[in-house]
């Protein structure tokens, strides 16, 4: 590409030179135009669903708080529900009255919308704490086997841990 030089006033004018920029531009605009693909949109689908059930859910989101606290060499010392009185006995009876208790509260119903996906359980663990405790209580809080059928029944999938907890206190 040559630049010409003109001289006006005394001062050189320098010209670019525009047809071949402007050729150049047309034939990038003509490459994409020949090569654009009009594409179906992905996942539009026309659906049919049911129309909705007249008033509210009949479940209720039940919010719970499972405290676990350490002894000083870091066993479990106690297990309690919604700050009430923690249960006695053993670790497996504090356990096994833990999950009577989460029976009582959501219930056993299976199926979707049951109170038990909607419920959700904070646990407050101690730092100190050892790991088999919390392992423990999550295993009693998720399930259990029934004692009457021997079938598994859910219990509560939503946990999460206290933020902050483990304070010792």
């Amino acid at each position: 590409m040559k630049l010409r030089k003109n001289e006006v006033h005394g001062r050189e004018k320098v010209e670019v030179p525009m047809t071949p920029m402007i050729d150049i531009v047309f034939q990038l605009l003509v490459f994409f135009i020949m090569t654009f693909k009009i594409v179906a949109m992905e996942g539009d689908f026309n659906i049919n669903m049911p129309q909705a059930a007249q008033g509210s859910p009949s479940t209720t989101q039940i919010a719970l708080t499972l405290s676990l606290r350490a002894g000083p060499s870091g066993n479990l010392q106690s297990v309690s529900l919604n700050n009430l009185p923690p249960f006695e006995g053993s670790v497996q009876e504090k356990f096994r009255k833990l999950q009577d208790a989460i029976v009582e509260q959501v219930g056993v119903n299976d199926g979707p919308s049951t109170t038990q996906e909607e419920s959700e359980i904070e646990i407050d663990a101690d730092y100190q704490l050892h790991y088999n405790y919390v392992i423990q209580a999550i295993t009693a809080v998720t399930g259990r086997i029934d004692p009457k059928t021997g079938e598994v029944q859910k219990l509560i999938e939503k946990i999460k841990f206290a933020p902050g907890s483990g304070s010792g206190s």
